[in-house]
């Protein structure tokens, strides 16, 4: 128990890290992000793959590459809309996923959803209207991208349950790696700003510290104590707003803060109620 909660911790301060480079990189627009972040993670999947001698095309390819194409766009528009909107902000409210996740699963998977589950998403969405409505650096064009970003991470969560064990957990994250890099690729040629100095490496490490948060979240997930530890996942929303008050000076208002805290509380509540 203890092994995993250190596990998520470690994940936690990952995607930490990486949520305050983004928002640190943002003038490098959200193709040249997308670029680096896969460039950065496919040195480790692609060793990882190569070594234990998986193959890299994997079995169920239209899937995966739907899996990519949505994970992508996913990670763009939360890479854009950090420009516009606190970094704390923009984190917890893509952390709606798992409620587009469940409504999008009821209608494609034919999954069924227990009346107090929708009592939670309605407490969550009312944390987003507190949000919304009492954060005067809420740009509303900032908050549609980011919306739209946990939308497509709900995509996400419902073609991998579709993928299913059909494919090695690592050759969906190098499809989803490859495809943000050419995606990434193709949209940099469009605007590209060229790094100075130590740009180079706070850019590149923005796909290493994405792996090693993914790699620490799977390992805290393996053991038999997920139902205890996964709503620590949701430290990373309080790391990244505290750090965003000291790094970038963000501010959050008393009733915002009370909004976050009821997103967060319905999305906990909703999967301890689902896995039971």
């Amino acid at each position: 128990m203890k092994k995993a909660i250190y596990f998520m911790l470690l994940s936690a301060v990952c995607f930490t890290a990486m949520n305050l480079l983004v928002k640190y990189l943002a003038h490098f627009g959200g193709g040249q992000l997308v670029l680096f972040r896969a460039f950065g993670s496919l040195f480790f999947t692609m060793s990882y793959l190569l070594w234990h001698k998986i193959p890299i095309l994997g079995n169920q390819r239209s899937l995966l590459v739907f899996r990519g194409f949505a994970g992508v766009t996913s990670m763009g528009l939360f890479f854009m809309s950090v420009n516009y909107l606190p970094i704390g902000s923009a984190v917890s409210l893509r952390y709606l996923s798992p409620i587009f996740a469940t409504i999008l699963a009821v209608f494609f998977l034919k999954e069924r959803v227990k009346s107090i589950q929708w009592l939670f998403f309605i407490m969550a969405f009312v944390g987003v209207l507190m949000i919304k409505g009492f954060d005067p650096d809420m740009n509303s064009f900032g908050f549609l991208l980011i919306i739209g970003s946990a939308i497509f991470s709900g995509v996400v969560y419902v073609l991998i349950n579709k993928i299913g064990h059909g494919d090695h957990p690592v050759v969906i994250v190098n499809y989803f790696m490859w495809i943000s890099l050419l995606v990434g690729g193709v949209l940099s040629i469009f605007k590209w700003t060229t790094p100075l100095g130590v740009e180079w490496l706070l850019l590149l490490s923005l796909g290493v510290f994405g792996y090693f948060g993914q790699l620490f979240m799977t390992k805290a997930f393996q053991s038999q104590a997920t139902n205890k530890i996964v709503s620590l996942k949701y430290i990373e929303v309080i790391f990244t707003m505290i750090a965003g008050v000291f790094w970038f000076s963000d501010t959050y208002p008393i009733l915002s803060l009370v909004g976050t805290l009821l997103v967060i509380t319905g999305l906990i509540l909703n999967i301890w109620y689902r896995k039971k």
